[in-house]
């Protein structure tokens, strides 16, 4: 075994090897950017070196800078983690010349994987069944487009060096292919630096199953079972779990055999992730599972199978790349009990899961437990930038049913707060809750289908926020005398009391507070040790303290309630059962409250990079027409016009980088 391990990545995963190498006695070597000067993994690390700016191709994505670091660190091995450079055979090749070794497969497996078509052509050879598609060289829209058309709509177009989503769309009908193709085209060379594509046929009730497969030097490879991955967003893993739901015995060894020859057959070494599409359109079986990619690295959802497996996926990465054989053997390997896994990040649900940068103001996970796990390359008072994927953590979870494991999810999110920035726990609550999700009824589609329950249209808070909302105001107004009675320094003089007391009678007084733009009033009177409010046409009677934490601990009309409070710029943040309620306090100053809506211009919601601009001064737009795509975390967003309007002063032009607010363009006001 070597003895030193240079982790060439950054956030969640490289924490997460880092603690496995730890534990193993190996030394630990960090690298980071600007903006991840005082990250978490650069703290862990037993060394950290700076490797330039923030953009990745600046910094984490420069294979040289990184060979750099390992030669004057004295480093033997580098760990890719997932993403970066983990799939990059020339990377991998240097490393190899460098004396230094690659923590995963060789570079011909990575090459022979690589790119989608050739991987397909391979596993058709193998006896690997594939999805139907064009997977050739010929990169001609107009034959791209006919090649969809023989194979039928719907459509996947695909990078060919892809991978996470991007370069990826969903074709409906031919009137929308080449729009599709330019946009993955450009999304694919931005992100790959490679813009061919292939086409397949979209599988219209797909499950998304992946095989996690291992292999040694010796001719060893094993199965460590199956991830369903089939809960997604845009192409995107949201949940993560293993065992797949309904999966029968024989489908399992028939996609576990199937991934090994698919492994044996570019003479994989390490860690590696088959992953197939199968149609469930009449229930799962071994006949109708279609291969799509291999993922030549350690995935994003490991966890899942470790929970169930038991072993450590990374340790069985560092002996293999140590020349050790597998640690375990086909018939040493079971399944016990069920996981899942759901990715928080920045991102905000209510406006089509927008990313969201910021600051962590308040960063409170589940406790972890023999149940419960988390990883996390973050800690509350960083920030979230807009150079890296918004991931936040990963909240794992076992038990020894899939219902348990839900249950157990469902509470660890209600448990999680977030402040300072937009996060989609909420929403991954809601579906851990979902019927249908905990009936099993699973496939690619099912978050589009069940949209409208998972992220409802009105997120105005309910009654009970309200009332708690109203009784932290009173509380933060209580926890010091008042600042006037003190000029005459009499700490006992009763107006140096906030507990509404008043001559003849308790105190009624209106609360205002603005959530959304829309200013909520609230009625109080003091009653008792606590207050009536009148709020939401209901009256409730609520008393409670605030501790210096900021944990309100409530009793809401006989209701134990508690809720996580943090202040933040002109109001405050309230954290319920996993959502976070942003609260403003109106300034009386403020003659108009009226939102950015209002203002007559397109700006930008965060920053990033301007790909394409599809409007033009003077140009009738109607509600919904593309106007903007803007790149930003790794991902292509288009702004559409809110309504009917007429195009005014353009201010960017594709390559610009701007800043979140900026003015892209302005409308006409008289339009």
């Amino acid at each position: 075994m070597f003895n030193s391990l240079l982790i060439a990545n950054r956030g969640e995963i490289a924490v997460r090897v880092m603690r496995t190498a730890k534990a193993m006695g190996l030394r630990t070597i960090a690298v980071f950017s600007d903006a991840d000067r005082d990250a978490l993994h650069v703290a862990l690390a037993d060394e950290a070196y700076y490797i330039g700016p923030s953009p990745a191709n600046e910094s984490y994505l420069v294979a040289e800078k990184i060979l750099d670091v390992a030669r004057k660190s004295g480093a033997e091995a580098i760990h890719p983690g997932y993403g970066f450079l983990s799939e990059n055979a020339a990377f991998a090749d240097a490393c190899a010349k460098a004396g230094i070794i690659f923590v995963g497969p060789p570079a011909s497996a990575i090459k022979a994987m690589g790119l989608k078509d050739a991987a397909k052509a391979l596993m058709e050879k193998a006896g690997v069944p594939v999805v139907p598609g064009y997977h050739g060289d010929n990169q001609d829209p107009a034959f791209l487009k006919g090649e969809a058309e023989k194979i039928g709509y719907p459509v996947l177009i695909k990078a060919v060096a892809g991978g996470g989503g991007k370069g990826m769309r969903k074709v409906e009908a031919a009137a929308e292919f080449d729009k599709a193709l330019q946009s993955a085209q450009r999304e694919a060379a931005s992100a790959f630096g490679d813009e061919r594509v292939l086409i397949e046929k979209f599988v219209t009730q797909p499950r998304h199953i992946e095989i996690q497969v291992f292999a040694d030097s010796h001719g060893e490879a094993v199965y460590l079972f199956e991830r369903d991955c089939s809960l997604q967003r845009r192409h995107q893993k949201v949940l993560e779990e293993a065992p797949a739901p309904g999966m029968p015995e024989d489908m399992r060894r028939a996609m576990g055999e199937a991934a090994i020859a698919a492994a044996k057959a570019i003479g994989y070494e390490g860690a590696g992730t088959i992953e197939f599409i199968a149609d469930a359109s009449g229930g799962l079986s071994a006949d109708k599972f279609f291969f799509m990619e291999m993922n030549t690295r350690l995935q994003v959802e490991h966890p899942v199978t470790e929970m169930i497996t038991g072993e450590d996926l990374v340790e069985w990465q560092l002996r293999v790349a140590a020349g050790e054989p597998l640690p375990a053997l086909q018939n040493d390997l079971e399944i016990q009990g069920h996981a899942i896994e759901a990715r928080i990040y920045a991102e905000d649900p209510a406006k089509k899961f927008f990313p969201s940068t910021g600051t962590l103001h308040r960063l409170r996970l589940a406790e972890e437990t023999d149940f419960v796990r988390i990883d996390t390359g973050v800690r509350e008072g960083d920030a979230v930038s807009m150079f890296y994927d918004p991931m936040i953590a990963k909240l794992i979870v076992w038990d020894e049913t899939r219902e348990g494991a839900l249950r157990r999810l469902k509470t660890a999110l209600e448990e999680t707060q977030i402040a300072g920035l937009k996060s989609n726990v909420s929403f991954l609550a809601a579906i851990a809750g979902n019927k249908a999700f905990g009936d099993g009824e699973i496939d690619t589609g099912f978050i589009d289908r069940h949209l409208d329950a998972l992220v409802p249209a009105d997120m105005r808070p309910g009654a009970d926020v309200l009332a708690l909302a109203a009784l932290h105001e009173v509380l933060a107004r209580e926890e010091g005398p008042d600042e006037l009675a003190l000029l005459g320094e009499d700490y006992h003089s009763p107006w140096a009391l906030k507990d509404g007391w008043v001559l003849g009678g308790s105190r009624t007084e209106h609360l205002r507070l603005l959530f959304g733009g829309e200013t909520l009033e609230h009625q109080l009177r003091a009653h008792g040790h606590g207050w009536q409010v009148i709020v939401e046409d209901q009256h409730l009677y609520v008393e409670g303290s605030l501790d210096e934490d900021g944990t309100l601990h409530a009793l809401v009309d006989g209701k134990r309630l508690s809720a996580g409070v943090i202040e933040l710029k002109d109001g405050f943040t309230l954290m319920w059962r996993g959502a976070a309620f942003e609260f403003a306090r109106p300034n009386p100053l403020d003659v108009d409250l009226a939102d950015e809506a209002g203002s007559g211009a397109l700006t930008a919601p965060m920053p990033g990079k301007i790909v394409q601009v599809l409007a033009k001064a003077g140009q009738k737009v109607r509600k919904g027409d593309a106007l903007i795509v803007l790149e930003a975390m790794k991902m292509e967003q288009t702004l559409q016009a809110a309504g009917e309007s007429v195009v005014g002063a353009v201010n960017v032009e594709a390559g610009d980088q701007v800043e979140g607010g900026a003015v892209l363009l302005t409308f006409e006001e008289n339009a």
